[in-house]
C-alpha cells in the first residue's frame, strides 16, 4: 500500500509538471520575442447603432433607414497592452525597451456555435482576414476594426434571417486573433472572443 501511495504522489507531480509545461508552451507559441500581447477588452458595435459598444454584439442583418432596407458592417474595438515574458524579480524588475513594443498589422475572425454546427456559409458566416495597424506598449493601446463584414449579411446563413426568417436568431462566438511583431521582427499573436448574435433586430427610431 505504501508503494502505491508513493507512486500516486509521483504521478501527481508529473501531471502538475505537464500542465505547467503546456501553459508555458501556449505562451511560447505567441512568439519568440521577449514580450507578448495581452487583450484587456474586446467589444462590438452594431452598424445600426455605431456609438454603442458592448461585450455582446447584436448584429442586425437588415436595417430600415428612411423606408429603405440597408445593410451595415459591424465594428469591433480592442484594448491591448504588452508585458515581458521575463518580468524579473520584485526587487530587480526588468524594464521594457523600445524593441519590446508590439505592432499589430492584421487580424482574423472565425465564427463558431456552441452546438458544434460550424460549417461556414451554412451554419455561420465565412471567416475572414482584415488589416489593422497599431503599436501596443505596456501602458496599452486600442483600435477599431471590422467585426462583421457587410458582405456576410448578403450571404447564407445571414440573408435568410431577414424578415425574422430562417432560424430567426443565430448565436455565435467570434474568435478574433491579432497578428503582429515586436520591433526586432519576431512574430506575436493573441486571441480574444466575443459573443455575436445575428437577427433582424428592431430598427432604431
Amino acid at each position: 500500500m505504501r508503494k502505491k501511495a508513493v507512486w500516486g504522489w509521483r504521478a501527481g507531480v508529473l501531471l502538475l509538471t505537464a500542465l505547467v509545461a503546456a501553459r508555458c508552451g501556449d505562451l511560447a507559441r505567441q512568439g519568440q520575442g521577449a514580450s507578448f500581447l495581452i487583450i484587456e477588452d474586446l467589444r462590438g458595435s452594431s452598424g445600426a447603432r455605431p456609438s454603442e459598444f458592448g461585450h455582446v454584439l447584436e448584429s442586425d442583418v437588415e436595417t430600415i433607414v428612411s423606408g429603405v432596407p440597408t445593410v451595415f458592417e459591424d465594428s469591433g474595438e480592442v484594448a491591448v497592452r504588452t508585458a515581458l515574458k521575463d518580468p524579473g524579480s520584485q526587487s530587480s524588475p526588468n524594464i521594457p525597451i523600445s524593441n519590446n513594443l508590439i505592432t499589430v498589422t492584421r487580424y482574423r475572425v472565425v465564427y463558431r456555435r456552441s452546438d458544434g454546427r460550424n460549417a461556414p456559409g451554412v451554419d455561420v458566416p465565412y471567416p475572414f482576414d482584415g488589416a489593422v495597424t497599431f503599436t501596443a506598449q505596456g501602458a496599452g493601446a486600442s483600435a477599431t476594426f471590422v467585426l462583421v463584414r457587410a458582405q456576410a449579411k448578403f450571404e447564407a446563413p445571414l440573408r435568410a434571417l431577414r424578415g425574422l426568417g430562417g432560424a430567426i436568431v443565430i448565436s455565435t462566438i467570434a474568435d478574433v486573433t491579432f497578428y503582429g511583431h515586436d520591433q526586432t521582427g519576431k512574430a506575436v499573436s493573441a486571441t480574444g472572443s466575443i459573443g455575436v448574435n445575428f437577427a433582424d433586430w428592431g430598427d432604431p427610431s
